[in-house]
């Protein structure tokens, strides 16, 4: 075992004045995104994932659904895609630069729509034990 730096961002909906996430983790390598969620049973109820850059998504070999917040360069929310059952694709959509990847119903427990201008905090690494 060996300690591994992580980071973490805060996601909060600037225009609906609720948070998203507080612990969504970063998957910023390739490595990272292609397995992104994979191997997990569920996510926190805090948590998530934050794809960047990216503008598709699979859940292919996932086991949980998960809802798909697509990010503009300025962090616009451009689409959304609520509960992506397992064995699932999202289209690309080219305004989008990352996604964020959340619990199944964030979206509708927060009422995020397209238009949403979402604020991302990154929030200090810690050291975690992997």
């Amino acid at each position: 075992m060996f300690a591994k730096w992580k980071a973490h961002v805060r996601v909060y909906n600037g225009t609906k004045r609720i948070l998203l996430s507080s612990r969504a983790e970063i998957a910023r390598s390739v490595r990272a995104r292609l397995i992104g969620l994979l191997g997990r049973s569920a996510l926190e109820p805090d948590g998530g994932l934050w794809l960047i850059p990216s503008n598709s998504v699979h859940t292919i070999g996932m086991r949980f659904p998960i809802d798909v917040v697509m990010l503009s360069k300025d962090s616009t929310v451009v689409e959304i895609h609520e509960s992506v059952r397992s064995f699932s694709i999202v289209w690309p959509n080219f305004r989008a630069k990352s996604i964020l990847e959340l619990p199944a119903e964030t979206i509708a427990r927060t009422a995020t729509e397209p238009g949403d201008v979402l604020q991302v905090e990154i929030l200090p690494p810690e050291n975690t034990r992997q």
